[in-house]
């Protein structure tokens, strides 16, 4: 009489991602391309509002902006592959210059609650409490979750920025 297998481990409790959408060039499309690889990757997932802003950190076209969010037991790693795979797809081309135009760009902000310090990835970015046109969106989908580190809420973090900002943005409707 042959012994049962062990039981299979118990699957990954799924993490609680949250990804910045950017794009300044073919803005409408890249956002539409975007929306619907990561909905197939990771569905279903939650959008912000779309939002229009100035570029920051060097001249050029308007963005658009939002921030997605989904539920997936993939680890960072993987989901961070998916992401650089979606934006090559919608022509993303990398170059040398980190404040350039860009068809599409999608950065892992958050996961779940923890704190990740790699030579290639930072969690949470600080782009989170430097930029509105990543706060606001984060806070319009996330108001009562707190960043890890600062243990504020995401609602608050919005609200002494809108205070003291000088980033122009504004919610448009989705193209």
């Amino acid at each position: 009489m042959s012994s049962l297998p062990p039981p299979s481990p118990l699957s990954p409790q799924p993490q609680h991602y949250f990804v910045s959408v950017g794009s300044n060039i073919n803005r409408e499309e890249s956002i539409h391309h975007a929306l619907l690889a990561l909905e197939e990757a990771f569905a279903p997932i939650t959008r912000s509002s779309l939002y229009e802003s100035e570029a920051v950190g060097f001249t050029g076209e308007n963005f658009y902006n939002l921030v997605v969010a989904f539920f997936t037991p993939r680890p960072y790693t993987e989901v961070n592959q998916t992401l650089a795979r979606i934006e090559e797809k919608c022509g993303r081309v990398r170059t040398a210059d980190r404040f350039s135009p860009r068809t599409l760009d999608l950065d892992l902000i958050l996961v779940g609650e923890e704190v990740i310090q790699q030579p290639q990835l930072t969690i949470p970015r600080g782009e989170i409490v430097t930029n509105a046109f990543v706060l606001l969106p984060l806070a319009e989908i996330a108001p009562n979750l707190c960043h890890p580190l600062l243990r504020r809420s995401y609602r608050e973090l919005w609200q002494e920025m809108e205070r003291d900002n000088c980033q122009r943005l504004w919610k448009i409707p989705y193209p």
